[in-house]
């Protein structure tokens, strides 16, 4: 027991230091308010392909961007700006999730459309998108999900700074005998999400809010969570709000009695992230699917999916489908203050799933991603 007791006392310490930096960041959370996008003078869309077909879905987005807001781009109302340099490769070069380089670029837009990034196996670097989300503070990731003919109008509120994910990669561990992650809830984080959720349901007309938790095993983070969460509901009478433990509402999306019932899910950082991708399934897949994360001062667009190197190591990168990248952009445009023009797209999109031979579906001899948006162009 001797040999454990120096391995508990340096993990105190590095426990004590967790704990004060996650207090410091409880506190920063009430920093002030900015400016959003719509608001600007000069809005400026920054571009990333990112990893694997990362790349070539977003430039077909950016082919739609460029025709879209032609108008914006001439008056200088819209920039639209290239950054490189988050890639698998630039990241590994520099042992850094984002580059300092990098995360400055970004920094200097107000919105940003990105691909998928690839994280590498094993833990020996964070998410892009973890890094992101905690250096832009896009504390709501936000996925809706349709489906007309199911009577499904679903929108996901995830946490997205904290939970599992705040500490992932800084656990601890004892080799060949135990290892140990942290799980984060802090009261300013909950309280932002919660908000979020239950003002898009009021302004929205969406009458109901469902919140999900495991608040009845971790009784400390989901609980706080759970506690939260109501306390914010009351501030909402008009609206419904009900709760329901992860699994069961995993049993839920699929129960054709009941799923069209629901609205605004408002869930934890994790549960958050396994859902969506069960509700894209629903929809039609992953690649149908777009996603936001959004803070008080920037805003992040991206489709739910990974970077598919196996497309790419296969030689169909061009065989992508382009629809989630595209109904992230569509998320961007309403963002910023553009409905018309995200509606415009919405609808061309909804027309052009409409004819199967033209909708990529990932395998070889499926469609082209290419030809999709060529035809997306036209229709425009």
């Amino acid at each position: 027991m001797s040999n454990y007791e120096a391995f508990i006392n340096e993990s105190a310490e590095k426990f004590k230091a967790i704990l004060r930096e996650q207090l410091a960041r409880e506190d920063r959370m009430a920093a002030e308010k900015n400016a959003t996008a719509a608001e600007k003078d000069t809005i400026t869309i920054g571009v990333v392909g990112g990893d694997g077909i990362g790349p070539l879905i977003v430039g077909e987005a950016e082919k739609v961007l460029n025709k879209l807001l032609k108008e914006e781009i001439e008056s200088g109302k819209i920039v639209i700006k290239n950054i490189e340099g988050l890639t698998i490769e630039n990241r590994m070069e520099k042992g850094k999730s984002v580059p300092d380089d990098v995360l400055c670029e970004i920094k200097s837009c107000d919105v940003l459309l990105k691909g998928p990034t690839t994280t590498p196996k094993g833990g020996s670097m964070e998410s892009a998108n973890v890094s992101l989300r905690r250096e832009l503070d896009l504390y709501a990731n936000v996925r809706p999900v349709s489906v007309p003919e199911k009577n499904i109008d679903w929108i996901f509120f995830r946490e997205n700074t904290e939970g599992e994910y705040a500490l992932g990669s800084r656990g601890i561990e004892l080799p060949e005998k135990l290892a140990v992650d942290f799980k984060v809830t802090t009261e300013s984080g909950t309280q932002r999400i919660a908000k979020s959720a239950f003002e898009y349901a009021k302004n929205n007309n969406m009458g109901r809010v469902s919140i999900v938790t495991k608040a009845n095993i971790m009784k400390k983070t989901d609980g706080k969570f759970s506690a939260l969460c109501h306390k914010v509901a009351e501030e909402y009478p008009e609206i419904e709000t009900d709760e329901w433990y992860i699994d069961i509402m995993a049993a839920n999306l699929v129960n054709e009695n009941i799923r069209s019932s629901f609205k605004v899910f408002l869930l934890p950082n994790l549960y958050g992230d396994i859902i969506t991708d069960e509700a894209a399934q629903i929809q039609g897949g992953v690649g149908t699917a777009g996603s936001a994360n959004i803070g008080d001062k920037y805003a992040m667009f991206e489709a739910i999916h990974g970077s598919a190197p196996r497309m790419v190591e296969e030689g169909i990168a061009n065989k992508a489908d382009p629809r989630s990248i595209l109904k992230a952009a569509e998320m961007l445009l309403r963002h910023i203050g553009l409905v018309d023009k995200a509606e415009k797209l919405i609808t061309a999109i909804e027309k052009i799933s409409e004819d199967k031979s033209i909708v990529p579906t990932g395998t070889k001899d499926g469609p082209n991603c290419t030809d999709f948006t060529n035809k997306l162009l036209e229709i425009i």
